[in-house]
């Protein structure tokens, strides 16, 4: 009689079930389709828009404030209206998409880097260094976000590369007092003795050891601060403070049809604000389920 064979156990990789963990959560796939059809909109845009929406020679004041649907003289149908200057919401809406995402992500990545380097640092040196950095960093997080960012536009004026300097500088205490808690519990490990025992550099120690075992959390705030990132830089740009026109984000477009919401011009507006809602919905429910999956003490 032949003997059964057990079938052989699947091993399962961590990348295998962090998949299915985060498969597990319908509302996250349904945010991870949305961000990938975001950003594959956003890349897309100069081939996707109808219109380059900043060619000064393609626009005519003619075609101003028309509702969605309406036809130009030369055959061109504006899906989603145009706005004041006669522009095709449609496909400003795409570009401002890339300008946002751009802002948002950009931001964040640095912040993100500079914040984790400074947090590990000071958990790993300790001393007055890390009561420097920590007295810093309650200082930052003791003021509004909006207040700083406020202040520092009104000093350095407008354009892509000073909302990101204003961005990163009201972020990166977050991701500093982050990493320097996981860094903490890192710290006094075993294999840090060894590598200290080792002789090891403290950058090294830092940046091998300390730094990749601190980067599940950062990775979930960094995912909530890209989206806070794209809320605040739309906020900054409605107030007139952020991007130029020459450079509109959604908050940018958002302003630009406030004046004409009275007058019943809904659609330069609502439809911005809903790219932009469907945006910062879409990375907060993927920042949701990572949060659950990277640190499950925390899952609801």
């Amino acid at each position: 009689m032949s003997a059964v064979v057990a079938p052989a156990a699947v091993v399962e990789t961590p990348w295998l079930r962090f998949q299915r963990q985060f498969a597990e959560s319908r509302l996250a796939l349904l945010g991870l389709a949305l961000l990938a059809v975001v950003v594959a909109i956003a890349l897309l845009a100069p081939w996707l828009a109808p219109q380059n929406p900043y060619d000064l020679a393609k626009l005519d004041l003619l075609d101003a404030r028309l509702p969605p649907g309406a036809r130009a003289a030369d055959g061109m149908t504006y899906w989603l209206g145009t706005d004041g200057q006669g522009r095709d919401m449609l496909s400003a809406i795409l570009y401002g998409l890339r300008v946002s995402l751009y802002v948002g992500v950009a931001s964040g990545v640095i912040a993100l880097t500079l914040g984790a380097v400074v947090g590990v640092l000071a958990a790993y040196l300790g001393g007055r260094f890390e009561q420097i950095v920590m007295r810093v960093v309650d200082i930052q997080l003791g003021f509004p976000a909006i207040l700083v960012a406020l202040i520092l536009l009104a000093v350095l004026g407008k354009g892509v590369d000073k909302i990101i300097i204003a961005l990163v500088t009201v972020q990166w205490a977050y991701y500093a007092r982050t990493a320097r808690s996981a860094a903490l519990v890192e710290r006094s490990k075993e294999y840090i003795e060894a590598a200290r025992a080792l002789g090891l550099s403290a950058w090294r120690i830092v940046l091998r050891h300390l730094l990749p075992n601190a980067l599940p959390p950062l990775i979930v705030v960094g995912t909530v601060q890209v989206a806070h990132a794209i809320a605040l830089e739309a906020t900054l740009s409605f107030l007139g403070l952020g991007l130029p026109p020459t450079e509109p984000s959604l908050g940018l477009l958002i302003a630009n049809g406030y004046e004409y919401l009275m007058s019943g011009k809904y659609w330069i507006s609502v439809y911005p604000g809903i790219a932009l809602l469907v945006t910062i919905l879409s990375i907060n429910l993927v920042g949701d389920q990572l949060r659950d999956v990277l640190n499950p003490r925390l899952s609801r």
